[in-house]
């Protein structure tokens, strides 16, 4: 088999290493020439595979896409800009605090295998030109494990990155603690936690990458502690082994089980990043997370003068030339005209539609999702995935993006388009991992100053007997009482349905507008009709009394703001709801840009309090 493989290696190479594969005497094949460490086998797939395509492939086996392992320095070249990386700490002293015997040779042996003095390479760098602390374990240093010398270089690592203001990514691989180092290894698990805490109190950026394995003591401190968590496809990512939770519960595990995959959808890791991607990955969350915020933007824009208006109220833009005024027990501005005469004004023809039309309109399949109005507004949108608890649910999507240069944080309740994505998205009724990821998504966003947009749509949270067991009514009051406080701006649109509480969810903002055909009610018009009257039937009747459309909600004052439909929304519809919703949202950044954070909170508290 090893003659046929090289039967055309001098055809394909070049080099005196890459020849002499194959030599002919006459009718007579003598044994191939193998240079050393030229081919090796495939641990995953057993396939010869030759070195060289190997590293040129990210480290990748090319016949079969299994990663192998990669050493530190390795790693380093693979995502930081070439030349800017400085190590710290490169040499410390031993630190065997149990007198354990022989475990300095193990280290001395370790070291001269590795070439290195630690199980893990601190330093910085820069990654696509953005200034970064960089700390990447290699498996090769005793498992990586962690001892007193690699939580202490982690723990200075994140110490400097405090003072320097610089983000933190860190390539976790291990296989836990280092049992030589007994209880000091264990306490290398909280003074990382405790470093990273008041890290994260500073405001800085942790993405944390998770690679094959990380285990023990390393998953159960610092790797999961990442504002953003990372993971390489395929990595084994769990507290317990695999060999251990087999031999406690006697059973054999399922195919899967503790893999990248498995905690992308228990809800554990933001993202899959396959290594060929990692560095572009890395540099666009680095540049959503150093753009300027939306206050020094306000600041910066030139002809703009905003007016100043008492706590409670909006804020216009003199630019548009309006003044505010409250109406009376409702909150709406003056002279405002509702979607349906701001289009008869542009000469469209008014159409006036019942509250049950609205309701039907608001259903339709080809209703554009939060997902569609997502791409239409946005650049850079990153989806991240899970409420570290439980799962990751369908039934709300959310990530980082930039509108207008702005960093944002943008969540949505989506719907399905077919059968198939309704059911993964439960018709876009969301479970609790669902508001628990949303709150977990704004959370992030506060820690970063960044404005957050939500696209409410549903019928409804889901009210499924396990959405009960795991704490729906919890999780969305938590919603509640978390949004009303938050210090950044918080706009939120009903796109389409905005079902009872579980639209509230994610509408507690400091505005919230509606799209002309979209509706908001306190339940279905066919649930009001059943409790009301005991006819479901009577839906259409239920849906008039209610007032539930935007025109109504408006009068009202329960929302800000009719983004006008001159068609019914559709995806052909997008690029005219995308220019009206664009300068609109410039509007509202406008208003609320400027604002310090308690001002930005106490008006969100204010416009709730009039209700």
């Amino acid at each position: 088999m090893l003659r046929d493989m090289f039967k055309k290696t001098s055809t394909l190479s070049s080099g005196e290493d890459r020849t002499s594969a194959r030599r002919v005497t006459g009718y007579q094949e003598e044994a191939p020439f193998i240079p050393a460490g030229m081919w090796k086998k495939c641990n995953k797939c057993g396939k010869p595979i030759y070195a060289e395509d190997v590293r040129e492939n990210f480290n990748i086996c090319p016949k079969c896409g299994g990663y192998f392992r990669v050493h530190a320095y390795r790693r380093i070249e693979m995502v930081a800009d070439a030349g800017t990386f400085s190590e710290w700490d490169a040499e410390m002293e031993d630190s065997n605090p149990l007198k354990f015997p022989g475990y300095e040779k193990k280290l001395a042996a370790a070291r001269e295998k590795t070439k290195l003095n630690e199980a893990i390479v601190t330093g910085h760098a820069c990654i696509s030109g953005y200034p970064v602390v960089l700390g990447v374990c290699d498996a090769r240093f005793l498992m990586s494990s962690m001892g007193h010398n690699v939580g202490e270089k982690i723990t200075r690592a994140v110490e400097q990155a405090t003072r320097e203001k610089l983000p933190v990514i860190l390539f976790a691989c291990s296989g836990g603690a280092r049992m030589q180092e007994g209880m000091v290894s264990l306490m290398q698990m909280a003074k990382t936690a405790a470093a990273l805490k008041r890290y994260h109190d500073a405001g800085q950026l942790f993405v944390s990458v998770l690679t094959d394995p990380t285990t023990g003591g390393v998953t159960a401190s610092f790797a999961m502690l990442g504002d953003i968590i990372l993971a390489e496809p395929g990595a084994l990512i769990g507290f317990a082994g695999p060999r251990v939770i087999e031999q406690t519960i006697g059973q054999k595990l399922p195919e899967g089980f503790q893999r990248s995959e498995f905690l992308l959808e228990h809800g554990f890791v933001d993202k899959i990043v396959e290594r060929k991607d990692l560095k572009k990955c890395l540099a666009q969350i680095l540049k959503l997370h150093g753009g300027k915020n939306i206050g020094e933007r306000s600041q910066e824009k030139s002809g703009q003068n905003i007016v100043e208006v008492s706590r409670g109220e909006s804020r216009q833009s003199t630019s548009g030339a309006r003044q505010e005024k409250s109406k009376k027990n409702s909150g709406a501005e003056e002279g405002s005209l509702t979607a349906v005469e701001e289009n008869h004004k542009a000469g469209v023809k008014a159409v006036i539609r019942s509250a049950w039309d609205s309701v039907l309109l608001s259903r339709k399949a080809d209703r554009p999702v939060a997902s569609d109005y997502m791409e239409a507004l946005f650049d850079d949108y990153m989806e991240f995935h899970g409420d570290r608890y439980f799962k990751d649910d369908g039934a709300v999507i959310g990530g980082i993006a930039s509108f207008h240069g702005i960093p944002v944080t943008v969540i949505g309740q989506e719907k399905g388009k077919t059968t198939k994505e309704n059911i993964r998205r439960n018709f876009g009724m969301p479970s609790p991992e669902g508001y628990r990821k949303a709150l977990r998504l704004m959370k992030q966003a506060e820690t970063f100053g960044r404005p957050v947009i939500c696209f409410v749509d549903t019928p409804g949270a889901f009210c499924g007997m396990e959405a009960e067991e795991r704490g729906q009514g919890e999780a969305i009051a938590r919603n509640l009482m978390e949004m009303s406080g938050l210090k950044v701006p918080v706009l939120s649109i009903v796109i389409g349905e905005g079902g009872s509480g579980g639209a509230l969810a994610m509408a507690v903002a400091n505005e919230v507008w509606m799209m002309e055909n979209a509706v908001y009610s306190v339940l279905s018009p066919e649930g009001f009709a059943s409790i009301l009257w005991k006819d479901s039937r009577r839906a259409g009747e239920a849906a008039k009394v209610m007032k539930i459309t935007a025109g109504e909600l408006k009068e009202l004052g329960v929302i800000e703001r009719v983004i006008a439909e001159k068609e019914p929304a559709s995806l052909e519809t997008m690029p005219e709801l995308k220019e009206e919703l664009s300068k609109a949202m410039e509007e509202f950044f406008d208003r609320w840009g400027h604002m310090d954070k308690e001002e930005v909170s106490s008006s969100r508290y204010d416009r709730f309090r009039r209700f």
